[in-house]
């Protein structure tokens, strides 16, 4: 892991302006030029290209290490995949959470028959290390066939609702995609929506059956992992 002086290096604006633009891209749905507005109500200048610059070279860095300290996530695997349009061209973003509701992985691809089902399945045993205690996916046979032939001893759950989870995290990045006014390349969606979804696990803190100490503590347990990976570490 590099350290903080090495990756801010040649960068005149100090760490701690640099993570906030990054961390307010990424968390909320706005726009280069909205962090921008943000960051001159505080006397902050800078533009919203270096903006755009620094969400593309820090966020991908903060993702990496935020991915490092998240470790495995849950043992129950939500799986979908869902249709964007880049380029006027058809593509598919497959998308894994757990039984928390977190991001797993996502992955861009141009078809989803078996070998991109497979691929996927492959992307996500990578990255977690080990099968999961269950899998829970629609009925589109691409998931049977690489289920069969990747984790054969996993169970398989095609239930009618059983994937309503994996359908539902669907929609933050609808919402990012009509306020970006489409992902401009396939490369581009899978560098965003990479550390979208590990920032947003971070930050999405329920508030549901939660005690109002709780929610707070793990509010700032979340904004004190962010300066760590981003300024502390």
């Amino acid at each position: 892991m590099r350290d903080p002086e090495s990756i801010y290096r040649g960068h005149r604006f100090p760490p701690e302006i640099i993570s906030q633009a990054v961390w307010l891209y990424y968390r909320f749905c706005l726009s280069f030029r909205d962090v921008e507005d943000l960051l001159a109500e505080f006397g902050v200048i800078v533009s919203y290209e270096t903006i755009r610059q620094w969400s593309r070279k820090f966020g991908t860095e903060y993702a990496y290490r935020l991915k490092r300290r998240q470790g495995r996530l849950g043992d129950f695997w939500y799986l979908d995949e869902m249709f964007v349009k880049i380029q006027g061209r058809q593509m598919y973003l497959w998308r894994a959470v757990d039984q928390d509701g977190d991001v797993i992985d996502i992955l861009i691809q141009s078809r989803r028959d078996q070998r991109a089902a497979r691929r996927f399945f492959r992307k996500l045993l990578r990255g977690q290390g080990c099968v999961p205690h269950r899998l829970v996916t629609d009925r589109l046979k691409s998931y049977s066939a690489a289920h069969r032939e990747i984790m054969p001893t996993v169970p398989h759950d095609t239930g009618r609702w059983a994937n309503n989870r994996a359908e539902v995290s669907h929609e933050a990045v609808r919402f990012r995609e009509r306020q970006m006014s489409k992902f401009k390349a396939a490369g581009q969606a899978q560098r965003f929506l990479s550390v979208h979804g590990i920032v947003g696990n971070l930050f999405r803190v329920g508030r549901q059956k939660v005690r109002s100490e709780t929610y707070r503590s793990l509010r700032s347990r979340a904004f004190e992992i962010w300066q760590q990976v981003s300024i502390a570490a």
